[in-house]
């Protein structure tokens, strides 16, 4: 038996963008579903936003989103903020998006093209524990977190 979980971020009318940049990004496909596709009427102000949002890629990456009803303004749900001090990570976030990849090549195309317009937090480099660990906040709030991971034996 084999299980897979999904990250399934919040957002407060900007999943649609959020979720067009993660495919940009990561590849794969794109599917997008708005209040209006499952019977909201089209003229109700909302009926456009997302209802149901996931990017899936052959590569592993899996991200769902949707927009809550309700107040547009703001970003991700729950959002906070994450920053280095005094050599430690300190946030107020609920929690962030893990990538991994056994190489920093591969990591450093997904990071180069999440970072556009983002606060890096910890530069992606080597690190005492990984020969390749960053992260940083995108530009719609979610926190990233990018490591290398050791082959499996």
């Amino acid at each position: 038996m084999t299980i897979q979980t999904t990250t399934h971020l919040n957002f407060r009318g900007d999943a649609r963008q959020a979720l067009e940049l993660y495919r940009s990004v990561f590849g794969g496909h794109l599917v997008i579903n708005t209040y209006a596709d499952v019977g909201m009427p089209a003229e109700l102000p909302g009926a456009d936003r997302v209802v149901f949002g996931l990017v899936a890629a052959e590569n592993g990456f899996r991200v769902m989103g949707y927009d809550v009803p309700g107040r547009a303004e703001g970003s991700i749900v729950g959002g906070g903020s994450t920053r280095r001090e005094n050599g430690s990570t300190v946030t107020d976030q609920a929690l962030f998006v893990s990538v991994g990849s056994e190489t920093l090549d591969e990591l450093q195309g997904y990071w180069d093209a999440l970072a556009v317009d983002a606060v890096v937090v910890e530069p992606l480099a080597a690190s005492a524990w990984s020969a390749g660990f960053g992260m940083l906040t995108d530009r719609f709030g979610v926190t990233w977190s990018f490591g290398v991971t050791a082959a499996e034996a």
